[in-house]
């Protein structure tokens, strides 16, 4: 069997409240950036990355980190072939698409639906997902924990679980039902490179202060809010969050307000001072107002 490698770039935003990742059209699907290694001409794998980035979408990208392996057999469905994928993870600001590029900015909860619950629990999924799990067997207890049923609390850091919980049940089109399911579909495994990569950066809302390379320079604390939100998919409590984001040393007001229609807002900007002053400069991912 031959073995090719390949990379993914899971290219995330936060635009006009919500959580962005950048596609192509891939079989009349939205795939993520992607393409393979050259092993006589690519340097290194980022090099590579980068490179199908570039002519695929027209980014540029700044910093980018590995996110994750997949290797599972068949999992790009070409006979004879084993595909290794190595998925790297990208926070961006939005930019607009150059022309002639087919490339586009999806919104992530269209793919996964179930884990925006900003506004409460997504009920017509839960009821699919429950009626679902009355035949589940041993499924039944890991998909009441996972997805907040029957009385259980909600833990926004089980994203890839709930993804291969879906899968498991045939609740998602690309598992091995092909029936249609919840949220609209990827290629191949990019809806769970997706999930994963929106694990990986709800974990790192904790500890690192990732969220300031989606925002532009100067923000307000409401817009800050509402990215972190968007993030994490869950509402936060408005005094709560902007008492931890200021006694944290985050932020720092500049002295300007904005320019719009009503009352004018406070501009701030990220302190990067807190990197070295503090070991774990996150934000957390937020308790439900």
């Amino acid at each position: 069997m031959e073995v090719r490698v390949g990379l993914n770039a899971l290219i995330l935003a936060v635009t006009r409240d919500q959580p962005r990742v950048m596609t192509i059209p891939w079989s009349q699907m939205a795939a993520l950036p992607f393409g393979d290694l050259d092993s006589e001409d690519d340097r290194t794998l980022e090099l590579a990355l980068r490179r199908w980035v570039r002519q695929q979408t027209g980014l540029e990208l700044g910093y980018v980190e590995q996110l994750y392996s997949f290797g599972d057999r068949a999992r790009d469905r070409v006979p004879g072939v084993r595909m290794i994928s190595i998925a790297y993870l990208a926070l961006v600001r939005e930019e607009a698409i150059p022309p002639k590029i087919s490339a586009s900015w999806r919104d992530v909860y269209d793919f996964l639906p179930w884990e925006d619950w900003r506004k409460g629990p997504p009920d017509a999924l839960n009821k699919q997902l429950a009626t679902a799990l009355q035949k589940a067997g041993d499924l039944r207890l890991r998909g009441q924990i996972a997805f907040g049923l029957e009385g259980a609390p909600w833990d926004g850091y089980r994203v890839l679980e709930r993804y291969e919980l879906l899968y498991q049940l045939g609740l998602v089109q690309e598992s091995e039902s092909g029936a249609p399911g919840l949220g609209e579909s990827m290629a191949l495994d990019h809806r769970r490179m997706l999930a994963t990569a929106l694990a990986r950066i709800r974990g790192k809302l904790r500890y690192r202060p990732v969220i300031f390379e989606m925002l532009p320079e100067e923000f307000t604390l409401l817009q800050l809010q509402k990215a972190v939100e968007a993030l994490s998919g869950v509402p936060v409590h408005k005094q709560n969050f902007r008492r931890l984001v200021e006694q944290g040393g985050l932020v720092e007001g500049t002295g300007q307000l904005t320019r719009s229609i009503g009352r004018p807002a406070e501009l701030f900007h990220f302190r990067r001072e807190v990197l070295r002053e503090r070991p774990a400069p996150g934000v957390g991912l937020p308790r439900q107002a």
